[in-house]
């Protein structure tokens, strides 16, 4: 795990000491070594910046940039199977490390650019190939490295955060209102619809995505990867079950590779318990936890972590955020600038938290169970949309009834307690923003309440749960997790973020995901025997999350004078004298105290100037 940025550009668009002040930048993400690599050509000029976090191989020899032949790479990322690669490439050509970024080098010596269908891993590469004069750069098929681009006729910048463009070049970039207005009145399904950050004119590389530039700045973009639904309909359960199972274990034995110990951040979900529970029963690893604990009922899991931690004998990290209240708005100021925008909801902050104290017991690497809801239908609305997929099969009856009994007296939107809501309505996404339209009535401009998905198959469930994967929460979750992570070097791991296991997942038929009022079926079908029974079969969801009250002091005059500052640049976004007539009230609903958190985070970020 690493920091990575660099340029072609036309020497005027350079800035004095841009190099040096960068990498300063950079140095949180990789404290352990940093260099650049520059090259001249004719009246363009060549950038590679890199900093490093040792993980895999730790000796010198692996400093990046890396060069091999005719072939400079920077590289911010794992490439886990690396060892089965090299025992591949070993005849062929000679290794002088133990790295995963040499055989990442070989491979593409090998493939091309083909070498991505290659890995099992997660990336943001560059790597510049002189015979060519040109730059390759690609991204893992989630998305899970970040990587941002710039370019325009003179020149093209790209880092592993926004704030390294931004240093290298002397472009002044406004900050994105459309995204801005989205943020804070549809919420954080909304901000990955395509490629755009809080910044005009910078963008994100698509997850699966390669990209190709030369110094004539001729500019190319390549999808290497779409994921397909291909049902298996003479698929058995126990089949599905048992593939489910296998595929799990061998994504985290692939991502337990690492030279330095690693930390599990657990929720006492069935997600994070269940890596948890493999690794030490599976891989007889010893575990180290990491828990968020919130007094609120309605997100406390603590007796959960308690009895994993117990049984597995882990080293038990329980961290309480309700002890930080004052210091909430210096926190928050922070990771508005860390993160180069708003940070979307609660959850990513609370989840600094996890990240500041795994790196003050000294861990480099955490695991986390990101994006086994969108696989295995982790929400209440899933449960909605099944019931529209199986409508017309036997199953429905006995499921409606079970929806009845196990989930209706669960849940508190009363969005989700129509349970023909998708049978009635089944071109209908409102619950996709659920009640973030209420907050529209604040807007100070017309907003437009339009709603894109994007088209994977019919199946209605399947096809949402893949744009919350790749569009919607996994992006938002990913990008949070990743500068969070950074903030303390810390290389973040998603074992269920597995090609094989999500294109196996999609072959399985929709009647197998939900069944006897359980959601993830087929995930507690294979941990059975892994996972404690009394986590495996608890159908409440609570999810990683915490109360604003929590965090924030609402009764405190002078955080309510912050917020509705008459001089605030949200004045120009959101009416804040109606805003504040409406929050006059003893019982705060839900909705408002999302868009309280929104509202600071959006301020921060706009009188923010760096």
């Amino acid at each position: 795990m690493c920091g990575i940025s660099g340029y072609i550009s036309e020497r005027q668009l350079i800035k004095k000491d841009s190099l040096i002040d960068t990498i300063k930048l950079m140095k949180l993400r990789g404290p352990d070594f940093n260099n650049y690599i520059t090259k001249d050509y004719k009246s363009k000029k060549l950038a590679l910046l890199h900093t490093r976090l040792n993980i895999i191989d730790l000796n010198d020899r692996s400093n990046q940039p890396f060069i091999d032949e005719n072939l400079i790479l920077i590289f911010n990322g794992e490439i886990y199977n690396f060892l089965e690669i090299k025992e591949k490439l070993k005849d062929k050509y000679e290794f002088r490390t133990n790295s995963d970024t040499e055989v990442l080098m070989k491979a593409y010596m090998e493939y091309g650019e083909n070498c991505v269908d290659h890995f099992i891993g997660m990336w943001a590469f560059a790597i510049w190939d002189e015979r060519k004069k040109e730059l390759f750069l690609s991204r893992d098929p989630f998305g899970e490295k970040p990587l941002y681009y710039f370019l325009n006729k003179k020149g093209f910048f790209f880092g592993s955060e926004i704030k390294y463009i931004r240093s290298l070049c002397e472009e002044e970039f406004t900050k994105n209102k459309r995204l801005i207005k989205k943020h804070l009145f549809l919420g954080y399904k909304s901000l990955n619809k395509d490629n755009e950050t809080y910044f005009d004119r910078i963008y994100s590389l698509e997850n699966s995505s390669n990209l190709t530039i030369n110094l004539d700045l001729k500019f190319k973009k390549k999808k290497y990867w779409q994921p397909k639904v291909e049902i298996k309909k003479n698929l058995s359960e126990h089949d599905a079950t048992e593939g489910v199972k296998f595929h799990l274990i061998n994504s985290l034995k692939y991502r337990m590779r690492a030279d330095v110990p690693l930390a599990f951040c657990l929720s006492g979900g069935v997600d994070s318990t269940s890596l948890a529970s493999i690794a030490r029963k599976e891989f007889n690893q010893n575990v180290s936890t990491f828990s968020i604990i919130d007094r609120d009922e309605r997100y406390n899991e603590e007796e959960n972590i308690n009895i994993i931690n117990k049984e597995l004998n882990c080293e038990s990290n329980l961290i309480r955020i309700d002890k930080n209240k004052n210091l909430f708005l210096e926190r928050m100021m922070q990771l508005v600038n860390q993160h180069d925008g708003p940070i979307a909801t609660i959850s990513y902050f609370i989840h600094s938290f996890l990240s500041e104290e795994i790196a003050k017991q000294g861990f480099k690497v955490s695991i986390s169970g990101t994006g086994a809801d969108e696989i295995f239908t982790g929400y209440y609305d899933h449960y909605l949309l099944h019931l529209e997929s199986i409508k017309n099969t036997n199953r429905f009856n006995k499921n409606l009834e079970d929806w009845k009994k196990f989930i209706f007296p669960v849940l508190r939107n009363e969005n989700l307690k129509d349970p023909f809501y998708y049978i009635n309505n089944r071109h209908d996404r409102r619950l996709v923003y659920e009640d973030n339209f209420n907050l529209i009535n604040y807007s100070q401009s017309n907003f437009e309440k339009n709603f894109e998905e994007e088209f994977y198959c019919e199946e209605l469930l399947r096809n949402r749960m893949l744009n919350e994967l790749f569009h919607e929460v996994v992006p938002v979750i990913l990008k949070h997790d990743d500068l969070n992570s950074m903030n303390y070097s810390i290389e973040n791991r998603s074992p269920y973020l597995d090609r094989d296991l999500i294109e196996f997942s999609l072959s399985i038929p929709p009647n197998y995901l939900i069944e006897n009022g359980y959601q993830k079926k087929i995930l507690r079908e294979a941990m059975n025997g892994v996972l404690n029974d009394k986590i495996r079969l608890n159908r409440q969801k609570k999810g990683f999350n915490a109360s604003i009250n929590s965090i924030l002091d609402l009764e405190n005059p002078e955080n309510i004078d912050y917020i509705f500052n008459k001089k605030s640049p949200l004045s120009e976004f959101v009416n804040l004298d109606k805003f504040k007539n409406d929050l006059d009230r003893k019982v705060i609903p839900n909705h408002f105290s999302k868009f309280i958190f929104s509202l600071l985070g959006t301020k921060m970020f706009l009188e923010n100037n760096n």
